[in-house]
């Protein structure tokens, strides 16, 4: 299929390229808005007691849970007259809209409840209102609310926060992070490009490519936003992934080309020859990340599923341009693949000093000599980077997940200034308060005034608001509370709190809470109470996704190389890996470490969906190299003998031939991370981060030291397979090279399947 296609862009690469810039401009118009079409949360799923709980709240008590805050602050006091007038125009405002309701206020509010609604300072006051809406809903109107009422600069300033603000702002800010980051990223790998081919030719193919799948993904995108619900969030991440992997994929390919090039075949053979070998290896390749990310399906929350049909979508695109795109362009481009040689001026400035060095043999190259020096010391080798990884990874036995809130944002967003000032300069956060409901109650006020009295005497909770009083360690401080009760519709509590909901504190806080005895069933909301139910969702989900990642993994590795070894060797050094990792991602966002460095707030948490998907795409990524690596030296291990000195010498030789081109598109694909890792959201930033350096450390740490000890000790046994399946890997099993005699003399070894 593969040649047929080659030959087929060979053919008509006019054609080829004109439908292909013409896909590229329809799907860059369509994807032009995409951003305004995604949604904020997706964190959650309608079954959990949290979300019932605010459903339940929505329905029968419109506007019990405050979604947005605005923070008025006069240099006079809340009380002088120029803000009262600013509060009351602003609550003017709210009144207008139908999507607003339950409107209190600092101005408006009962004297004893005005306390909670002032600073400590006396300076700053508030007002809540509830925007309905859901996820996609709720940020345009907070983003259009937030237009009409803040107020800048001036005696009286008026700031947006709260959740329906947090929601507009990380729009915002990931809509504006994607130019900057595709800015950064684009020159900076045509640049390396140009480096590692010292031809601005030969650069230019992968970069135009990677500007193909950009479009694509973001056409993609946008239909997808038309069928299911898209996490705003996948708009950085999918669009980064098919620019990385277009060029990663192109690399692969123009390297062969060259290859077979200097071997002496004309450009369409060349073409040819390098689609049915390199252009094998991407499609499987693609294949292997496709079903890592299809493993996010079996998580309910639509955050995770957005990213699994639209990162399987923007693989299959990076593929295609890469096998159909590509080679019309190289057919074009012919024998000045070389074209632009950056060397040139250098040779005229410096003379022969500048001249380039004669092509190195594969035993004469930096990462030959490197393999062998690793396989001479094969045992203390592969246990010192053991350990060093372990050790990198053992901050991830404190992980600790959180909720995304105000704190993901930069500390200059309105929002974020906004949760910044609940948090410390009020006598409870309104924003992280929790609000317990009670769908079943048909009791007297009695009964439920004495299960908040029990309620108040949790610790660090400063005040509870019942139907009748309100309730502060145990006692009643005020009464006549309205419509926190109806006999016909249950009933529901306000629960104040002084901590963070998603420290071990807040975490405790809720735990305590929930253990209070209720007069009925009684179902709690909230940040952390959302947080909670949110992380045992999704980890009660992790087996299964883990399960079906190693399944499809081994099975596809084993498709590829004959041998059940080397998959499992694979999947052990991938885990590795990722596990060194998250320890180091734990480190520095949890712990705070670099926060100075990196710019962003340390919650002492990390989002739990980011390892999640850093998993899957890093993983991915590494077996991608994996495959492009096992290829190679396969190729060697069937030309050579079957033999404990043969699989030294095929292991040296496949790193010799692929270390250069591999190492080049890890650090091509980290780059692009590191684009993402630019944005002023915490959460993008450690994904950028952590996966540019889980592929660095996989394509040089694990393929440079750790893969080569393990093959080299375990010799030609990582070839084995039981005579059955052996069997089956000569009728179904996939490889790049070409077709080899079949070994005879060992038949406990994979044969070599048919091209």
């Amino acid at each position: 299929m593969l040649t047929r296609i080659a030959r087929a862009a060979v053919g008509r690469p006019r054609l080829v390229i004109t439908v292909a810039l013409l896909l590229m401009v329809l799907c860059g118009a369509l994807g032009a808005t995409v951003h305004s079409h995604m949604k904020s949360g997706g964190f959650v799923t309608d079954d959990l007691d949290s979300v019932r709980a605010s459903q339940y709240l929505s329905e029968h008590f419109p506007g019990s849970e405050p979604n947005y805050v605005l923070l008025v602050t006069a240099d006079d006091g809340p009380d002088s007259p120029a803000a009262r007038a600013a509060a009351d125009n602003a609550l003017e405002i709210l009144d207008a809209h139908p999507e607003v309701s339950g409107m209190q206020s600092y101005w408006t509010a009962r004297p004893d409840l005005k306390q909670a609604l002032r600073s400590t300072d006396g300076k700053q006051a508030l007002i809540l209102a509830s925007i309905e809406g859901d996820d996609a809903e709720l940020p345009v109107r907070a983003d259009e609310l937030s237009d009409r009422l803040q107020i800048e600069s001036g005696p009286v300033t008026i700031r947006a926060g709260g959740l329906a603000a947090t929601f507009g702002d990380i729009n915002s800010q990931i809509s504006k992070d994607l130019i900057i980051a595709e800015a950064i990223a684009i020159p900076i790998t045509g640049l390396l490009l140009a480096l590692v081919f010292g031809s601005l030719m030969a650069a230019a193919l992968p970069v135009a490519i990677g500007l193909f799948a950009i479009a694509a993904s973001l056409g993609i995108l946008r239909v997808l936003t038309a069928l299911t619900d898209v996490s705003i969030f996948a708009l950085n991440m999918t669009t980064a992934l098919g620019l990385a992997l277009a060029i990663d994929y192109s690399l692969f390919i123009v390297s062969r080309y060259r290859e077979e090039l200097a071997a002496g075949a004309t450009p369409a053979a060349a073409v040819t020859r390098s689609i049915r070998t390199a252009g094998r290896t991407v499609v499987y390749s693609a294949l292997v990340v496709a079903l890592s990310l299809s493993a996010l399906l079996v998580f309910p929350q639509y955050f995770f599923k957005s990213f699994a049909y639209a990162g399987i979508a923007v693989v299959a695109a990076a593929t295609a341009a890469a096998v159909i795109v590509l080679p019309a362009l190289l057919i074009l481009v012919g024998d000045r693949i070389n074209a632009g040689d950056l060397r040139a001026p250098l040779r005229r400035l410096f003379g022969d000093r500048a001249a380039p060095a004669a092509e190195k043999a594969p035993q004469q190259t930096f990462w030959y000599r490197l393999v062998v020096a690793v396989m001479k010391r094969p045992l203390p080798i592969a246990l010192a980077t053991t350990a060093v990884l372990l050790l990198l990874g053992s901050p991830f036995l404190g992980v600790q997940f959180g909720y995304p809130d105000d704190r993901s944002l930069p500390a200059d967003v309105a929002s974020r200034e906004v949760g910044d000032v609940l948090r410390t300069e009020f006598d409870a956060d309104m924003a992280a308060s929790a609000t317990i409901v009670l769908p079943d109650f048909r009791g007297a006020p009695a009964e439920l005034d004495t299960y908040a009295r029990e309620l108040s005497t949790v610790p660090d909770v400063p005040a509870v608001l019942s139907s009748a009083a309100v309730y502060r360690n145990g006692l009643r401080v005020a009464a006549g509370v309205p419509e926190m009760s109806d006999p016909n519709t249950g009933a529901y509590l306000s629960v104040g709190t002084r901590l963070d909901p998603y420290s071990d504190a807040g975490r405790q806080q809720l735990d305590a809470l929930r253990a209070v005895e209720a007069p009925t069933e009684a179902l709690v909301t909230g940040p952390a109470a959302l947080n909670q139910d949110s992380v045992t969702a999704i980890t009660g989900k992790l087996p299964l996704a883990g399960a079906l990642i190693a399944i499809t993994t081994l099975i596809l590795l084993f498709l590829f190389t004959g041998s059940v070894v080397l998959p499992v060797k694979a999947l052990a050094l991938n885990v590795l890996s990722l596990a060194a990792t998250f320890g180091a991602m734990v480190w520095i966002f949890q712990n705070g470490h670099l926060s100075g460095l990196l710019g962003f707030t340390a919650t002492g948490t990390l989002n739990l969906a980011m390892p999640i998907l850093m998993f899957s795409l890093a993983f991915g990524a590494s077996m991608d190299y994996e495959v492009f690596l096992l290829s190679r030296i396969r190729e060697e291990w069937l030309a050579g003998p079957k033999t404990t000195e043969g699989n030294t010498e095929a292991v040296a030789m496949g790193v010799a031939r692929t270390g250069r081109i591999f190492t080049a598109a890890a650090l091509l694909m980290s780059v692009v991370f590191l684009g993402v890792a630019t944005s002023g959201v915490s959460m993008m930033k450690l994904f950028g981060l952590g996966c540019a350096l889980a592929v660095i450390s996989d394509a040089t740490v694990i393929r440079g030291l750790l893969a080569p000890a393990l093959m080299r000790m375990m010799g030609k046994w990582n070839w084995w397979s039981p005579k059955p399946l052996v069997a089956l890997h000569n009728k179904i099993g996939l490889e790049e090279a070409e077709e080899h005699p079949a070994p005879t003399k060992e038949p406990q070894l994979a044969k070599t399947s048919t091209s």
